[in-house]
């Protein structure tokens, strides 16, 4: 019987189906797939993992996950969709046009909140005068929960600026492991080639090796951002649908800073937010949207969210 190698760390820096791409600490990389169900592992995850035994291929197992410090995923009634473990934070492009759906914005933040991520928001196409001001304006409630240091909010111009705005991102991005998430025509891939040069054709690499063709845009990627390997981007299709269901009703305010900056002063410990007398978000709504209020449109989420996720269990 062939005699097994020492396990070895490394850390996922792609996935497609049940085969990862595995990092080592010296910058190879290896084809592995997990042993068993347990060790099913995402972009981000720290391993431990096995070479195969001489003459059995190049191909080695993934034997342990390490104990994540946080998982970023959605879930809906069907499935759970696991995008990257171990992040520093999650940057959400959005753009003047095509505009965005401000319910997915929330709710891509409210995942965040809950495992404890820094979420960054920017928003792009600031060279369309009229339709950025539009949207910088639908942002504002974003960005007074940004003077709080809670979001940043970056405005870009990704098609004009390209220096200035990879100035800018990196001020953000330096030193840390982000996500990067965004839906259609939002200018993801431009964003991702401007800080990552190449990174079309590694992507293009990595899915011929984990044997997934030309699908490209279905697999997550891990992309370092310099020498030192000190910086890293993950970018990580799937915006569009993005179901909360692994969070509860009634810990859905401390997911949303505004609301939670008010749940606080309500008169009964266990108000939802909605229709109790004493109710410190219902008196922050009728202030409006200024920076100690809340503004309708984030209360209309907050309720549509509360119902929907009460539904899924009663």
């Amino acid at each position: 019987m062939a005699e097994r190698s020492a396990l070895m760390p490394g850390t996922v820096v792609a996935s497609h189906g049940r085969h990862c791409m595995v990092e080592t600490p010296d910058g190879e990389r290896r084809i592995c797939h997990p042993r068993g169900k347990k060790n099913q592992a995402v972009v981000g995850d720290r391993v431990l993992w096995q070479a195969a035994p001489p003459g059995q291929g190049d191909e080695g197992t993934i034997e342990k996950v390490q104990e994540r410090k946080n998982l970023f995923y959605r879930q809906d009634e069907i499935r759970t969709k696991s995008f990257a473990a171990n992040l520093d934070q999650v940057l959400i492009l959005i753009a003047a046009e095509p505009v965005f759906s401000e319910s997915q914005l929330s709710r891509a933040l409210i995942a965040a909140e809950a495992e404890g991520i820094t979420p960054l928001i920017a928003l792009n196409k600031s060279d369309l005068v009229e339709p950025f001001a539009r949207a910088w304006e639908r942002l504002l409630p974003y960005r007074h929960m940004g003077e709080g240091k809670h979001y940043g909010v970056l405005p870009l111009s990704l098609a004009l600026s390209s220096d200035v705005d990879r100035a800018l991102l990196m001020q953000h991005l330096q030193g840390k492991t982000t996500l990067v998430l965004g839906p259609s025509g939002s200018g993801k891939s431009t964003l991702i080639n401007l800080l990552v040069p190449g990174a079309t054709v590694l992507t293009g690499e990595i899915s011929q090796a984990l044997n997934s063709g030309k699908h490209t845009t279905t697999s997550t990627h891990w992309y370092w951002m310099d020498a030192a390997r000190t910086t890293a981007l993950i970018d990580s299709p799937g915006f569009q649908e993005f179901g909360l269901h692994h969070i509860a009703p009634m810990q859905l305010a401390a997911c949303m800073p505004d609301i939670a900056a008010h749940a606080g002063h309500c008169k009964f410990y266990n108000c939802t937010h909605l229709h109790e007398p004493g109710c410190g978000v219902l008196a922050a709504l009728k202030e409006g949207s200024g920076e100690n209020g809340i503004s309708p449109t984030r209360h209309r989420i907050y309720s549509d969210l509360f119902e929907e996720l009460s539904h899924t269990r009663y």
